[in-house]
């Protein structure tokens, strides 16, 4: 009997000092609710889906004390839509992330594994994205700020905790004998200061969408997994500020992006976590250059502990030529969100876009408005996309 008791002490005294040295923890968000979307294929349609203000997601992510300010961190996590079940980012089992590195209190961490780029780590917390979901991306989200693509096969460096100051970078390998194929490099930085957050970007990619990046069999077509435009080259760069002033957040940003030699299927739509190719609708010819500029105001204001309301109005100018001529579209986007804390965990909230395409045009899918997270492209130069939704977190 003194045996078991020994024995069962030196298990608990184990099992508390392996705690001591580190932890795990699981964790995820539950995100579902009813929109309205207009002008799809000439109807309005009215679905359940998932993820919008924040992808339903499950994951783990741990750390483990190495001594001497040294630590090793890890974290798997997987996407997938509540409504049917389904695997998100194209039926990757962890596609949201996987990562392990280590991390210093000196030096800063390094990770390696599937990852976020550093204009998702730095810009996109600039923008109404940050708080109000992939709802509010500017058209297709060419800028990556709603994270529409992770980055493969990457080594990421984040600095330390230094006063008001953070900065970092990555780098992606193509692991291909094409170098060059889906090669990427991003660094950004960010600086805080009483309410004052200032942040910018940059990141490069070489052949975006390759196949290197892994096909994924879509519904007309291959679509390839990690690019929000199959292209030569992607560029972009995005800064941005924002200040806090008692219960009210307001931000401005500035994001640009060129498109080197876009594909036919020039770009994909992102809706309830899903990949749709953009196929066959270049109806003013193949597109040979395109570009962005999208201008940002936002707002957000605390009313109480319980309560937020957020604005948002986007201004985004193309700039494209196809086989058939140039455009230079101008896209309007007035975005809304209020959302009601039911407990710490779990929220109510009601989110809305209208989108307006304006300007010259050619007659290309470009010329649709797209309210990202909708089922499809408008059938005319307008759409309103209205959410109700239910969020729980754990």
């Amino acid at each position: 009997m003194k045996k078991v008791v020994v024995a069962v002490m030196f298990s608990s005294a184990l099992a508390t000092s392996a705690f001591a040295q580190g932890s795990m923890t699981l964790y995820g968000v539950l995100d579902e609710g009813i929109d309205f979307t207009s002008n799809v294929g000439g109807k309005h349609v009215y679905e359940m889906t998932s993820g919008y203000a924040q992808g339903s997601r499950w994951g783990l992510r741990g750390t483990e004390d190495l001594g001497g300010g040294y630590g090793a961190v890890f974290v798997i996590e997987n996407g997938f839509n509540l409504s049917n079940g389904r695997l998100a980012q194209g039926g990757l089992g962890f596609g949201r992330q996987v990562y392990v590195g280590i991390r210093s209190e000196r030096f800063g961490t390094i990770t390696l594994g599937r990852q976020y780029d550093s204009v998702v780590d730095y810009f996109a917390q600039t923008t109404a994205i940050w708080w109000g979901g992939y709802i509010f991306a500017h058209p297709f989200d060419n800028d990556n700020a709603s994270n529409t693509f992770r980055v493969n096969n990457t080594i990421k460096y984040q600095s330390p905790d230094l006063p008001g100051v953070k900065f970092g970078g990555a780098y992606s390998f193509s692991n291909d004998t094409g170098f060059a194929n889906n090669r990427q490099l991003s660094f950004g930085a960010s600086y805080a200061y009483g309410g004052l957050l200032l942040a910018a970007a940059f990141l490069n990619a070489d052949n975006p969408g390759a196949t290197s990046g892994g096909a994924i069999a879509g519904s007309s077509s291959t679509v390839y997994a990690d690019a929000n435009f199959q292209s030569e080259r992607l560029r972009i760069f995005g800064a941005g500020m924002n200040y806090t002033f008692g219960p009210a957040t307001l931000g401005l940003t500035y994001s640009n992006t060129t498109v080197g030699n876009p594909v036919a299927n020039v770009g994909y739509l992102y809706g309830s976590e899903t990949i749709q190719p953009v196929v066959g609708r270049l109806a003013g010819g193949t597109v040979t250059t395109l570009k962005y500029q999208n201008f940002e105001v936002n707002g957000r204001y605390q009313v109480s502990p319980a309560f937020y309301v957020g604005v948002q109005y986007a201004y985004t100018l193309e700039n494209y030529d196809t086989t058939a001529g140039g455009a230079t579209p101008k896209v309007h986007s007035f975005g809304f969100m209020a959302d009601y804390n039911l407990s710490k965990r779990t929220d109510v909230y009601l989110q809305g876009v209208f989108q307006k395409v304006a300007g010259d045009k050619t007659g290309s899918s470009l010329d649709q408005a797209y309210v990202a997270g909708a089922q499809d492209l408008s059938s005319t130069s307008k759409q309103l996309l209205v959410r109700a939704a239910l969020r729980h977190q754990f």
